[in-house]
């Protein structure tokens, strides 16, 4: 399950030891209510492998400028507190686990 969170809890999640998989979206963005459903899946198959979160960048502005996105939906690899790698903008289920499997 993909746990939509605020800055708050993403930097308490960045000083664990599990890579972070977050997805920034918005809720009047289209391509990103289309990869909720994929993130959602591909979670389930790498719950083992990193912590899978949404942050909503309208309400959390700060975590956004802090990481320089500027479009959405952005799909973020955070390891050691540090963001790693990065997709931007819509994937199908088989690109977003090509990707996972690059980057986790």
């Amino acid at each position: 399950m993909v746990e939509q969170i605020d800055i708050q809890k993403f930097d308490e999640l960045l000083k664990g030891d599990k890579p972070v998989v977050c997805d920034f979206f918005a809720t009047w963005c289209g391509p990103c209510k289309m990869l909720a459903p994929v993130m959602e899946e591909v979670s389930e198959s790498y719950a083992d492998k990193a912590i899978f979160v949404k942050v909503d960048i309208d309400k959390n502005m700060e975590l956004a400028a802090r990481y320089g996105i500027m479009s959405i939906p952005l799909v973020g690899v955070f390891k050691g507190g540090e963001l790693v790698e990065k997709s931007l903008g819509y994937m199908t289920k088989d690109e977003a686990e090509e990707f996972l499997a690059a980057n986790l």
